[in-house]
């Protein structure tokens, strides 16, 4: 897109991204169906063409898929200033709100009403989880090789395989497969894209985390997992759990179902859970540090290919390894439910809140905050 096509002022994309910050509630498929509503049907920046084109670009590149999508359109209402401002007044109302309750969870968590709360809202969460696993199964498992790299990957995870070791598995699978259609002929000028696009993944594979968490470590840590996070935001609860407390040892699994609620009944993106996370690794710094790190490859991300997202749609290797790492990205999320449950020992009333709001959000038009609010009721009654 050439820059006199940016024709919007930065004044109304951060108008208009502030307000979908402060009021889109529900997950990433309720944000983007408020774009679509605000920004096409609404105000018309976009066409409803061009706006599902942004939507499959998002999708493309690892990340918070309805804030890549904000950047998109923010690039494409005002430029490259518009790609930052609609990024950012996106996702700061979230932080700010995840950001004050992480103080609040560290200064008044440890109260007895405040914890059987929280032991109640645990297995909600892992029931929005599971609705999510329903919802997608078809669209991110959807040919027979993606079930079978989804029930791999799911049984890797259980045995110990990292997250990002499957992953990269995942991408290599899809690359052998499509030279192996090809015969093995190599193109250059049709891997240039998908090369540039997934350009995080080597710079992740080889970071390390390190040994003391310093907000620096904290930042590379969750840096690391924002680069190579596909799928649902829920994928992030996996990343979480295998870094910081398979790996690390620096949070309990409650502690992260406690930052996953969170950053679900707060409106934005589910990625401010790691505001959350990184508040409990490291106050003030840790928060900042975490945020940034989270977010800083959406950005990159989307300015790396915003101007090249017509080639991206109709590259087949792209759409070969997002069809591959969206089948992993299924399995884990079902493997974290499981590992999580048996993290957790949960309870015969935990059990109970799983399977009822499970039911709920899958066969109900309940939201999760409704249902992460009763289970919240669910443990003070069985307080009381």
């Amino acid at each position: 897109m050439s820059p006199s096509s940016h024709h919007g002022s930065l004044a109304e994309v951060a108008a208009v991204f502030t307000r979908l910050g402060l009021t889109a509630f529900g997950g990433p498929a309720a944000h983007i169906a408020a774009m679509e509503d605000e920004l096409v049907a609404k105000r018309a920046w976009v066409t409803r063409d061009a706006f599902a084109d942004l939507v499959g670009a998002a999708n493309l590149i690892p990340g918070p898929n309805s804030t890549e999508l904000a950047i998109h359109l923010g690039y494409r209402r005002a430029g490259w200033a518009g790609l930052v401002v609609a990024g950012c007044c996106f996702i700061v109302p979230a932080v700010a709100l995840v950001w004050l309750v992480a103080w609040a969870y560290v200064g008044y968590g440890a109260r007895v009403e405040v914890q059987a709360m929280l032991r109640g809202m645990q297995p909600a969460v892992l029931a929005v989880v599971v609705q999510a696993i329903w919802r997608l199964k078809g669209s991110l498992a959807r040919t027979r090789t993606g079930a079978v790299l989804a029930a791999l990957a799911f049984a890797g995870l259980v045995l110990g395989v990292s997250e990002l070791t499957l992953l990269l598995a995942a991408v290599g699978a899809a690359l052998l497969w499509t030279l192996a259609e090809r015969g093995g002929e190599p193109s250059s000028r049709r891997t240039a894209i998908p090369v540039s696009a997934l350009g995080l993944l080597p710079a992740a594979a080889g970071a390390a985390a390190a040994p003391l968490l310093s907000d620096a470590a904290i930042f590379v840590s969750f840096a690391r997992i924002g680069s190579v996070l596909f799928g649902s935001g829920y994928v992030l609860l996996a990343f979480l759990r295998g870094e910081f407390v398979t790996r690390l040892g620096v949070l309990s699994e409650a502690q992260l179902l406690d930052a996953i609620a969170v950053g679900q009944v707060t409106p934005g993106p589910v990625f401010s859970a790691a505001t959350f996370a990184g508040y409990l690794l490291g106050g003030h710094g840790g928060a900042a540090a975490a945020t940034a790190g989270i977010f800083l490859p959406a950005f990159v991300g989307v300015a790396v290919t915003a101007p090249f997202v017509a080639r991206l749609r109709a590259s087949p290797v792209l759409s070969r390894i997002l069809d591959a790492v969206n089948a992993v990205a299924l399995a884990l999320m079902a493997g974290v439910v499981l590992l999580m449950l048996r993290g957790f020992a949960p309870s015969p009333l935990s059990l109970a809140i799983l399977g009822v709001a499970s039911i709920l959000l899958i066969h109900t038009s309940i939201g999760a905050g409704w249902v992460l609010a009763g289970g919240a009721v669910a443990g003070l009654a069985r307080m009381w």
